[in-house]
C-alpha cells in the first residue's frame, strides 16, 4: 500500500512524507541535501515490510525554510512524520546525515526505535573522524559539473562508474534552492550526539564502506563502541554509497539484522 503525506513539524513547517508497501514499518532516511529519491534504488530490497522515507525540509516536496537546520531538529521531524501517519514505533535505517539524524531518533525518542542501523555515518566532528581538507575544498569549489564529478568518485568505484551511467541518486536535489543547500551543511557539520550515544537503546547495526573518505570507515567502530547494544560491518571495496553498489550484500545484512530476535 502506497501513499503520500504531509506533516506538521513543531515550527509549522509541512514535512513530506512517502509509504509504500505492508508490514511492520521501516523509516529510511536520506542524506544531506537529498530528498527521498536517494532510496529509490534499493526501497525494493525492503518488500513486506511498510517503508517510510521523507523529504528534508529544503528538499523534493517540503517547505524550504531560511532558518537554522540541525540534525536534532530534523530528527524532531522524522517523529512528526511517524504521528501523522499513526506509526508508533518503526525500525530505523538512516545513512550519511540520515544516519546523524538516526542517532538524534534513537536517543531523544527510544520508544519510538525497535532497532536501528547507522550507515556511512558519524558522531559528529569533536569526536568523529572527519573527511580531509582536500576533499572539503575540492566539494566548496562553484562548479557544479566539477563538484558531481568528485561527489560520483567518492560514492563509487571506477569500475561500478563505467557500467552505470546513471541516472544517480545521492547527487542532492536539483530543486533545492542555494540557501537550503547550505542550511544542509552546516546541520551536518555541527552534528554532535556523541554524549547521547550511550542512551541508545535499540539493538544497533553500524554498516560502512572500507573504502568510504567521504566519512572515514573508522567511524563504524567508533560508533560501535558508544552505543550500548551495537555492532559494525565494514564492506571491503565500498565506497560512501555502499548501499547501492554493494547493494546485494548491504540489503540481506540490514535485512537479517532486522529480522533477528533480541
Amino acid at each position: 500500500m502506497g501513499g503520500m503525506g504531509t506533516a506538521l513539524a513543531a515550527d509549522g513547517t509541512r514535512i513530506a512524507y512517502q509509504l509504500e508497501g505492508e508490514g511492520s514499518p521501516l523509516v529510511l532516511l536520506a542524506g544531506q541535501a537529498n530528498s527521498h529519491r536517494w532510496w529509490d534504488p534499493v526501497r525494493e530490497d525492503f518488500g513486506g515490510r511498510r517503508t517510510i522515507t521523507l523529504d528534508w525540509r529544503g528538499t523534493g516536496d517540503s517547505d524550504r525554510p531560511d532558518v537554522v537546520y540541525s540534525t536534532e531538529g530534523f530528527a524532531d521531524d522524522v517523529i512528526a512524520v511517524l504521528d501523522d501517519a499513526g506509526i508508533e514505533d518503526a525500525d530505523v535505517y538512516g545513512t550519511s546525515m540520515g544516519g546523524r539524524v538516526a542517532q538524534w531518533v534513537a536517543a531523544k525518542y527510544p520508544e519510538r526505535v525497535r532497532r536501528l542501523v547507522l550507515g556511512c555515518t558519524s558522531p559528529g566532528k569533536k569526536h568523529g573522524y572527519e573527511r580531509g581538507q582536500e576533499i572539503r575544498r575540492a566539494l566548496a569549489q562553484a562548479d557544479q559539473a566539477g563538484r558531481d564529478s568528485i561527489l560520483l568518485d567518492l560514492m563509487y568505484t571506477p569500475s561500478w562508474l563505467a557500467t552505470h551511467p546513471g541516472p544517480y541518486y545521492v547527487l542532492g536535489d536539483s530543486t533545492m534552492p542555494t540557501y537550503a543547500r547550505g542550511r544542509h551543511l552546516v546541520a551536518s557539520n555541527n552534528h554532535d550526539a556523541w554524549d547521547e550515544l550511550p542512551k541508545i537503546k535499540s539493538p544497533t547495526l553500524i554498516l560502512h564502506g572500507a573504502d568510504d573518505l567521504f566519512s572515514p570507515a573508522a567511524n563504524a567502530e567508533l560508533l560501535a563502541s558508544r552505543i550500548p547494544d551495537a555492532r559494525a560491518h565494514v564492506i571491503p571495496g565500498a565506497r560512501h554509497a555502499y548501499s547501492h553498489e554493494y547493494q546485494a550484500i548491504a540489503s540481506q545484512l540490514v535485512r537479517d539484522f532486522l529480522a533477528t530476535p533480541h
